[in-house]
């Protein structure tokens, strides 16, 4: 079913409840450029989730533009791995079978200790200081958006200094398909579970202090692994409806 425009309007003031509708007269680029991020963010947040169907005449409506700035965004967000674009049919959210799924943890727990081992000698000790504090952070929250947020922030500024850009384009496009599920895996391990995803963060912080690349390239190995058995063990993740009902808290336990 298209997604409806009270829903579509809903969902953009809970994901970013400061935005305005661009202005007629603004620049394209900037209004393409704010679309495109409001649209990213519906879906990262999970309320636009995965397999709905997104109506690009609703969102131009929503955003008060024309649908050239919304086809546009959704080229890019397809290119970025947040959107299918079926011929004949429209605009889809992106979504993962359980295979499609696994077999992305498996190049992530490749490619992602590459570019942090790559990382770690470049690292100013500014740098481990701002990830440490984006741990500490992650630790205190209650919230599992806010802990999303900041866990995505920590890793993809951890890889940065590798300086390897189409490395770390292919990294983001990976954290950007399986948003949906750290969401499920992080709801599924609960409270009781999540301080191992926490003492696995100060580790990485201790090895990159030590300037050991090998140690934590390790240590991210059995961390990205650890989401994969997890969702392995829980194929009801993978069923329709399934991911919004996490995002809404009916599945939590």
């Amino acid at each position: 079913m298209a997604t409806d425009k009270t829903t579509l309007r809903k969902a953009e003031r809970r994901s970013n409840p400061g935005a305005r509708a661009p202005s007629p007269a603004a620049d394209p680029s900037l209004v393409s450029k704010r679309v495109t991020e409001s649209i990213r963010n519906l879906i990262l947040s999970g309320d636009l989730p995965p397999g709905s169907r997104i109506s690009q005449e609703s969102l131009a409506e929503r955003f008060g533009t024309s649908r050239i700035p919304v086809r546009d965004a959704l080229n890019r967000l397809e290119s970025d791995g947040l959107v299918l674009l079926k011929p004949n049919s429209g605009a889809w959210v992106a979504k993962l079978d359980l295979s499609e799924c696994i077999e992305i943890y498996k190049i992530r727990e490749r490619i992602e200790p590459l570019a942090l081992s790559e990382a770690v000698a470049k690292m100013s000790d500014e740098d481990v200081d701002q990830l440490a504090e984006l741990v500490t952070k992650m630790a205190a929250t209650k919230d599992t958006e806010t802990f999303l947020k900041l866990d995505r922030e920590f890793h993809l500024a951890s890889y940065r200094a590798s300086q390897m850009e189409q490395l770390s384009s292919m990294v983001e496009r990976f954290w950007n398909t399986t948003q949906h599920y750290r969401r499920a895996f992080t709801k599924l391990i609960g409270k009781d579970g999540a301080w191992i995803i926490h003492a696995e963060h100060n580790l990485m912080i201790d090895a990159l202090r030590r300037r050991d690349a090998d140690s934590a390239a390790q240590m991210l190995h059995e961390h990205i692994r650890r989401t994969r058995v997890e969702l392995e063990h829980h194929t009801e993740v993978f069923e329709d409806g399934a991911l919004a009902a996490v995002k809404t808290g009916r599945s939590e336990k």
